[in-house]
């Protein structure tokens, strides 16, 4: 137990902030850490964003091209062979977004598109939002099943 002339504040608890223009004593008198003229000695100054003393700002240096869709649709891809793992170590043949999400492999608010890499041999019920033709076709030959969520634009 520390006796009370021994006691001082946690580490990083207490904030001295410097009294400026407070008199030549203290050091911070005069200039008020400004120094001396000049824009940022002046009250109301305030750089913008990206300002380079006048010099070019990198972002109109740096050139602008291509095109971004505002409307672009992003999907969580999956394969097959991931799917059949998933089925074989689990015991699983209905599988959803829940499914997904619960293994990590989609989001809550992910849509899930599957693709056709890989082989599947258990016949499984899938719940997507997409599908490829390949992945579509491996999963009926298998003696599967696809029907497709709303939420995704065609």
């Amino acid at each position: 137990m520390a006796a009370l002339h021994e006691l001082k504040p946690a580490p990083g608890s207490v904030k001295t902030k410097k009294r400026l223009g407070r008199g030549e004593g203290t050091g911070s008198g005069g200039t008020a850490g400004a120094g001396h003229k000049g824009q940022k000695a002046r009250t109301g100054y305030s750089k913008k964003i990206g300002f380079e003393g006048g010099q070019m700002p990198l972002q109109r240096r740096v050139p602008k091209f291509g095109f971004t869709n505002p409307n672009r649709v992003e999907f969580r891809a999956i394969n097959l062979d991931v799917i059949e793992q998933l089925a074989t170590t689990h015991g699983i043949t209905s599988i959803g977004p829940l499914e997904f999400q619960q293994f990590g492999l989609a989001g809550k608010n992910d849509l899930i598109k599957i693709l056709g890499r890989g082989q599947v041999t258990t016949a499984l019920t899938l719940r997507v939002h997409k599908v490829s033709q390949t992945a579509a076709a491996a999963i009926a030959a298998a003696g599967g099943s696809v029907s497709l969520l709303q939420g995704a634009k065609e």
